[in-house]
C-alpha cells in the first residue's frame, strides 16, 4: 500500500521557463505563464522539465525557478518538479538538498546517454525512492534518454517502490502503455507525455496527459483530456481535430523552440532560448503566428 494519496491525473503542463534577451530568468513572465495555465484549467504544473529546458539552469537557479513557483501558484494546483541525472548519486543529493515545502511531487527521467540496463534502470529509481520526500512519477522518453524503461522494470518499481504512483510513458508505443494499463498495481497512474498521442490514449484508459501545448492552449487541451476521461469521445475528438494543426507545428523543429515561438505570440514570454536550443526558423514562426490567430 503506497503511503501518499496520488494527485496525478488529468491535464499536467511542462513549464516552460521564459528568459529576456540578456538570457535571465523572466520572473513576470513566469508569473504570467503559471497564471494562464491555471486559469486555463490545468490540473497541476510540472516545474523544471525538459520543456523547462532545466539542463541549463544551474543548481541556485533550479531552486530559485521551484521557489518562485510555489509562491505564484499558492495552492491553486499541486506542483511537481522535476529532477533528473545519469549519475544515481547527484540525484539523489540534489533531492536530499532541496526545500520540497509547497512541493506536491518529483518527476524523475530515465538516465540519458549511459544506457544502463533495465536492472541499473530499477536500482536507479530504487535509490531515490528510499529517500525521496514526496510522491514519485517515474519518466519515460526513449527519444532524449537512448534508452527504454521495460513495462516489466516499471511494473515492477509500482510494486516494490513505497514512494513510486505513477509514471510520464513518452515511449509512444502502444503495446507497452497497453501492458502497464492491464497489469498495474491499483492507483498507479499512467500518464502520456505525447500530446498528439492523449486522444488514442485516453481511448486505452490513460489517467491523464503532462502536455506540452497546454503552456499555450491550455483550456482546449484540458477539456480534450477531461472528455476522453468521462468517456465523451465526440467532444475529445473534435477538440483534437482542432489542435492537431498546432501539435505538428511545435514539434516540427523540436520542443521547446516551438512553444516558446507560440507563446511569444500570445504575449506570455519572448521566445528566448538557452543553447544549445535554438528558435525555430523564419517559416515555422510564420506558421505558428498563424495558428495562434486562428485559435484567438
Amino acid at each position: 500500500m503506497k503511503p501518499n494519496p496520488n494527485p496525478f491525473s488529468g491535464t499536467g503542463v511542462a513549464l516552460v521557463t521564459p528568459f529576456d534577451q540578456a538570457m535571465r530568468i523572466d520572473w513576470p513572465a513566469l508569473g504570467r505563464i503559471v497564471d494562464h495555465v491555471i486559469e486555463g484549467g490545468v490540473d497541476y504544473v510540472v516545474s523544471l522539465g525538459t520543456t523547462g529546458e532545466s539542463v541549463t539552469l544551474d543548481a541556485e537557479e533550479k531552486r530559485e525557478v521551484l521557489a518562485f513557483t510555489v509562491q505564484h501558484t499558492a495552492g491553486r494546483v499541486p506542483i511537481v518538479a522535476g529532477f533528473g541525472s545519469n549519475d544515481t548519486r547527484a540525484l539523489c543529493d540534489s533531492v536530499r538538498e532541496q526545500d520540497f515545502s509547497g512541493i506536491d511531487g518529483i518527476l524523475s527521467v530515465s538516465p540519458a546517454y549511459n544506457k544502463p540496463t533495465q536492472e541499473g534502470i530499477y536500482r536507479h529509481y530504487r535509490a531515490l525512492d528510499e529517500m525521496a520526500p514526496r510522491p514519485i512519477l517515474l519518466y519515460n522518453v526513449p527519444g532524449r534518454t537512448s534508452s527504454n524503461m521495460s513495462a516489466e522494470t516499471t511494473l515492477r518499481l509500482a510494486r516494490d517502490a513505497k514512494n513510486i504512483v505513477g509514471i510520464k510513458e513518452a515511449s509512444g508505443n502502444f503495446d507497452q502503455i497497453g501492458r502497464l494499463l492491464r497489469d498495474r498495481p491499483a492507483g498507479f497512474s499512467i500518464l502520456s507525455g505525447d500530446d498528439a498521442l492523449a486522444l488514442p490514449q485516453l481511448g486505452m484508459g490513460i489517467d491523464g496527459v503532462i502536455s506540452v501545448i497546454a503552456n499555450g492552449w491550455p483550456r482546449a487541451f484540458s477539456d480534450l483530456v477531461r472528455a476522453g476521461r468521462a468517456g465523451d469521445f465526440d467532444r475529445a475528438r473534435a477538440l483534437h481535430f482542432d489542435l492537431m494543426d498546432a501539435i505538428d507545428l511545435l514539434f516540427r523543429e523540436g520542443n521547446p523552440g516551438g512553444i516558446k515561438c507560440a507563446m511569444a505570440a500570445m504575449g506570455l514570454c519572448e521566445e528566448v532560448l538557452r543553447l544549445p536550443c535554438y528558435p525555430v526558423s523564419d517559416p515555422l514562426r510564420t506558421a505558428l503566428r498563424a495558428e495562434v490567430k486562428r485559435g484567438s
